[in-house]
């Protein structure tokens, strides 16, 4: 048995230094004030589907994002990791999408790539933690769906067994394919890069970055067996535009964003006062009494 395996990533802002320049007037996120980082959780969600591509001979993974042109460099980084093609969503169009109109963008560009077993992402991306795209886009697709999985233990015979990690504890659960699933932090971490697959990908490029270098073509020796080849035989990593995947516009973007984002702040927390213990068996106790009392754990 093959798997046909979408993985859906996104290249954020790192959120852990948020500065005053972060947010533009019309409440969107500067993202040319931010460094830009492979989000966590998406990692996560590779290295699963990557188990599986090594689990299940034959099988193949793509990753699809939606971003500006430079977020072709989370497809390099999923080649690099292991995958197997990627295809970048880029478009003016696409601009200011909320969870509602990113799930749509996603779930038309799933339609056009075509068939597939299994759908996985990160739980949630750390410049939204809202944990909403994954669950939108199955309903959009009409296919089930698995949240918060820590693990997917086995596929056999149609269906899939997954481990999920819940504030409560942890959950067996079983799901029947095509289906989507959403990964925790808590997961195994991706791989690393490999030697080779960075020799073999990394003049894997975008139609819009082979413009941007001339000397690089599919013709040219750093262009050619380097480079990767899309399924519609262009060496390059696939671009495709709001038209190439026949997106509605007004469902797209700021246009297709009921939600809009307010204010963003960076919240510090600061130490007033701490406490030194050894490890003694009193003072451990005297401390959980403390925190009881005041609340701070507890009821």
């Amino acid at each position: 048995m093959s798997l046909k395996i979408i993985v859906l990533a996104k290249q954020v802002p790192d959120t852990r230094n948020v500065g005053k320049d972060a947010m533009k007037a019309d409440g969107t996120v500067n993202r040319a004030a931010l460094p830009a980082i492979f989000n966590p959780e998406d990692l996560n969600a590779l290295e699963q589907a990557l188990r599986l591509k090594d689990q299940f001979s034959g099988s193949t993974v793509t990753l699809l994002t939606m971003g500006p042109p430079r977020a072709a460099d989370i497809i390099r980084e999923g080649l690099f990791r292991g995958a197997d093609g990627g295809y970048l969503l880029t478009d003016r169009v696409f601009a200011g999408a909320d969870t509602l109109a990113t799930s749509y963008a996603l779930h038309v560009a799933i339609k056009k790539i075509g068939d597939f077993d299994i759908i996985i992402s990160g739980r949630q991306a750390i410049d939204g933690d809202t944990a909403q795209v994954g669950p939108q886009v199955a309903e959009k697709l009409n296919i089930p769906q698995i949240t918060y999985a820590e693990e997917i233990q086995s596929i056999e015979n149609g269906k899939i067994t997954v481990k999920r990690r819940l504030e409560r504890g942890v959950e067996i659960v079983e799901g029947t394919l095509p289906i989507l699933v959403t990964v925790n932090g808590s997961a195994p971490a991706c791989r690393p890069r490999n030697a080779k697959l960075i020799q073999k990908y990394k003049y894997a490029k975008t139609a819009s970055e082979r413009q941007a270098i001339p000397h690089l073509t599919p013709q040219s020796p750093e262009g050619g067996d380097t480079a990767l080849k899309s399924p519609s035989g262009d060496l390059g990593i696939n671009e495709w535009s709001a038209a190439d995947v026949n997106a509605d516009a007004q469902q797209c973007g700021l246009s297709g964003s009921p939600t809009k984002v307010k204010k963003i702040e960076s919240v510090v927390f600061q130490a007033k006062e701490s406490k030194t213990l050894d490890s003694s068996d009193q003072q451990i106790e005297a401390l959980m009494v403390e925190l009881i009392t005041n609340h701070t754990i507890g009821g």
